[in-house]
């Protein structure tokens, strides 16, 4: 096995020493130090090949420059949730804010029910992002540890962790009075596991909330909660397909992708005779058939704030407690059609 090139290596070639080598490759201000024995140091690490040693370099900083992004698993023992393009464009704007900074990130699809305080712990993480809801054990263990943690959709009331969130039981009421404003009373909620202060459990909230306004009553035989997945949105299609539902307020585009699918499958012309509000804004949204009217989020957004926040919490540039709640609005496209009533 070839050996691996350290900074000795580099003062020899240079004919500087290992100190003069560290300061060059940590780009450290040196009155001593010339163009000349800059630039001589430079051509001996491409000469050599030189690559630092990040877990070395780690140990003297006390900083790994590595961010850890914990992303769930829908269920035990399934795919990664990628087939859900929110974590894609999610997490493509976390890494492009961490790598314009310096920072690497490591992707976890942790279970539920796994602990990741010692996978951080073990691996120097500077700070961790965690997506989505998991059990109160998961997060009383990560309150032991001294990394900062940021939480993206989740509504867990402990002063440790920062938050990134939008309004999601407002935006489930947005959705549900949307279709009630266009003559809708028949409304369906196709939606993920409800969980206590998961978005679902918000979402479906919301849509509760303009329901009872409106003074309509719930219908739990329109309420469909699954996994968010396309296969769920698929099979409460195919049984919306068979009921007398006017509209559909679906909770992720993923969901309305297979929900669209199913309705088509039975023979149900959407929007004409019936309606579907989605939630997210994905590229989905805009290029199914019809496009599709959503609650809109700013994915990309929630991604940059995710990292923005956890690069500035590890530095020590942003102290005190952030809870930062982003914007969501309707946009309008073909698949709402106003009901006469």
């Amino acid at each position: 096995m070839k050996r691996r090139i350290g900074l000795k290596d580099v003062a020899l070639e240079a004919g500087v020493s290992t100190a003069t080598v560290s300061y060059v490759i940590n780009n450290k201000p040196s009155q001593t130090l010339t163009p000349e024995t800059i630039e001589r140091v430079n051509a001996a690490i491409r000469k050599l090949g030189y690559v630092p040693n990040m877990a070395a370099r780690a140990l003297v900083n006390n900083k790994s420059k590595m961010i850890g992004v914990v992303i769930p698993q829908t269920e035990p023992g399934k795919e990664f949730v990628f087939s859900n393009p929110f974590y894609g464009e999610l997490l493509s704007a976390i890494e492009l804010v961490a790598r314009q900074n310096g920072y690497h990130i490591m992707l976890s699809g942790t279970n539920a029910d796994q602990t990741y305080l010692e996978i951080a712990s073990t691996r120097s993480l500077d700070g961790i992002i965690i997506v989505g809801m998991y059990t109160a054990d998961y997060y009383e263990a990560l309150t032991k540890s001294q990394i900062p943690v940021v939480l993206v959709d989740s509504y867990v009331q402990d002063s440790f962790f920062h938050e990134i969130h939008i309004d999601d039981r407002q935006g489930g009421y947005l959705a549900t009075k949307y279709l009630i404003d266009r003559g809708h009373r028949k409304i369906a909620n196709v939606t993920g596991i409800l969980k206590e202060n998961g978005v679902n459990e918000q979402r479906f909230q919301g849509y509760r909330d303009a329901l009872t306004e409106a003074g309509i009553s719930f219908d739990s035989n329109l309420l469909f909660n699954g996994t968010v997945s396309y296969d769920h949105g698929l099979q409460a299609g195919l049984q919306l397909g068979a009921q007398d539902a006017t509209a559909v307020f679906s909770s992720a585009d993923i969901l309305s992708l297979g929900v669209l699918k199913g309705l088509k499958t039975k023979g149900r012309s959407v929007p004409h005779d019936i309606s579907v509000i989605s939630f997210d804004d994905t590229w989905l949204a805009c290029t199914c058939d019809p496009p599709l009217t959503v609650v809109r989020q700013d994915i990309e957004r929630k991604g940059i704030t995710a990292a923005e926040v956890i690069i500035s919490l590890s530095t020590g540039t942003l102290k005190g407690k952030q809870k930062i709640m982003l914007p969501i609005h309707i946009v309008e496209r073909e698949s709402v059609q106003r009901r006469d009533v």
